[in-house]
């Protein structure tokens, strides 16, 4: 009987660690990839995140490959992009960055677009792509220096972290709360249990743990 898959997650972001934690699932490697992920001129949000979390698979397959981890490994990767209409918001590295967000960004709906990449070690490629709409309340002047101040929104995609002081912005959510963070749980559980990967095993070991 072949042996079960090992998972690397192609990311050095906690977030995604600990929403694989949550659902019983401590990836064997941790790869990270890092890529240019500028926008092509006239890159739609979509495929800016899928041709992102795509690169980012890749890259870290080949890194892995090259450093001798698990050849039979499933090669896990994601990225996250908000935007506004066409307009795609950057992941604010500056307090300038996340200023000009947080003004687009109030009062008004956008979406946020969470694409997940899984190599698998034969090289398919499976993907998922999740879109999830969110409305903010109209921030006011105190609102956004405050918040700047936090640091929270430092290299968050849209220049806020949704499962921090952000949340309370939030007056509606469409979606998938989990892609907004970083990754998307149910599409993400989908692509490991078709792929082998023991996830549910996890769970009944959980189970039996929660018990004793």
């Amino acid at each position: 009987m072949a042996s079960r898959p090992e998972l690397i997650l192609a990311s050095a972001s906690p977030r995604r660690l600990a929403l694989l934690n949550q659902i019983g699932i401590e990836p064997e490697h941790l790869v990270p990839a890092h890529i240019d992920e500028t926008p092509e001129k006239g890159e739609l949000p979509r495929k800016l995140a899928q041709r992102l979390a795509d690169q980012k698979a890749i890259t870290a397959q080949h890194k892995a490959k090259t450093t001798g981890i698990a050849g039979n490994a499933l090669v896990l990767a994601a990225d996250t992009v908000v935007a506004v209409g066409r307009r795609i918001l950057p992941k604010a590295e500056t307090m300038e960055e996340a200023s000009e967000c947080l003004r687009v960004l109030s009062g008004r709906s956008h979406r946020v677009f969470t694409a997940v990449t899984m190599l698998t070690p034969s090289g398919q490629m499976r993907k998922r792509l999740v879109e999830t709409r969110i409305r903010f309340k109209r921030l006011s002047a105190r609102e956004i220096e405050s918040y700047l101040a936090s640091a929270e929104w430092r290299d968050k995609a849209g220049g806020y972290a949704i499962q921090g002081i952000a949340g309370a912005f939030v007056l509606k959510l469409q979606g998938s709360y989990s892609a907004v963070v970083g990754l998307p749980l149910n599409e993400t559980v989908g692509l490991l249990a078709g792929e082998g990967y023991p996830v549910h095993f996890n769970w009944l070991n959980q189970s039996n743990l929660t018990a004793v």
